[in-house]
């Protein structure tokens, strides 16, 4: 795999009303992610609703992107688990299908140390020598990664060479991490939806590994800014980046993707796995207004009502 950069888009898991993996809604999400110009997909991440999961569903999903991607653009699985063995595993079995790098956040535990950490990701890579994502997400592990360290872990182990940010603020620590790897050409890609994306690249990211229902937005601001037109790429951010918050919302960001994804006709049934809040009426009433307004005021070519 060549240096990550560009737009990495974290599939959802769509389900049938009965609860079951929907396999021919992932297959068009799939196409959908591709279609748009993505640099890449992540399979099994925290969006993907990765933690409700059985073991058999989880292969069965890799199994089904990994023959719809059909090598078009590489495939990143999330490989996070509690405890080393368990990552390395997982890792092992990513490889065997095929993926072309992990995503993998340090385990959530309690009184976790750098020392740890650092282990963790060096045990992985001792065992193979897949490309790692080191997923920097302290909402989802409870650990605070400073600058110092990811920068040490990039240093010392030779395969962990992206950086996923999703610690608020990021534009702030993309410009910290860039300061402590002085120079070293590691990738760092910004999350959250994309709601900073554009603010991220000006501190020095180099694109965003994240889920967003709109992936074609994602792509043209990238793809502008790294084409030295940064002044383009911020104005079509700023149009657009009301729709990245709104379906970023705390709490509601997966059932609003999923509808909106609905609304594009890739996705039947919005429904999460619970335990889990289902956006109200009022909340897919002013989704609506926004679309409408986008499309109608902004001319945003892909919005669907």
């Amino acid at each position: 795999m060549s240096r990550l950069k560009g737009v990495i888009s974290v599939l959802p898991t769509p389900f049938t009303p009965q609860d079951a993996v929907d396999h021919d809604c992932l297959r068009r999400i799939v196409d959908l992610y591709v279609g748009a110009g993505v640099d890449g997909l992540v399979a099994l991440g925290f969006t993907s609703e990765v933690a409700r999961l059985t073991a058999a569903e989880k292969t069965a999903i890799l199994a089904t992107i990994m023959d719809q991607v059909a090598d078009r653009v590489p495939v990143i699985v999330g490989t996070s688990a509690p405890g080393d063995r368990m990552a390395v595993d997982a890792t092992l079995a990513a490889v065997d299908i095929g993926a072309a790098g992990v995503m993998v956040s340090p385990p959530r535990m309690a009184k976790l140390n750098s020392g740890a950490v650092l282990k963790h990701y060096d045990t992985i890579a001792a065992a193979t020598d897949i490309p790692i994502v080191v997923q920097d997400f302290p909402p989802l592990t409870g650990y605070f990664m400073e600058p110092w360290l990811l920068a040490k872990i990039t240093r010392e182990v030779s395969t962990a060479q992206t950086i996923k940010l999703e610690d608020a603020p990021t534009p702030l620590k993309t410009y910290r991490i860039r300061e402590a790897l002085d120079g070293a050409d590691v990738s760092i890609l910004g999350g959250l939806g994309g709601g900073f994306l554009l603010e991220e690249l000006l501190g020095g990211a180099d694109g965003a590994m994240t889920g967003f229902a709109y992936p074609e937005i994602l792509v043209r601001v990238v793809s502008l800014y790294h084409e030295g037109k940064v002044d383009e790429a911020a104005r079509f951010f700023y149009r657009c980046v009301p729709l990245m918050r709104f379906e970023f919302q705390a709490g509601l960001g997966i059932p609003l993707r999923k509808e909106l994804l609905k609304l594009r006709g890739v996705v039947d049934h919005t429904g999460i796995r619970g335990p889990a809040p289902l956006p109200d009426p009022e909340t897919i009433k002013a989704m609506g207004r926004l679309l409408r307004w986008l499309r109608d005021e902004e001319g945003v070519e892909w919005i669907s009502v």
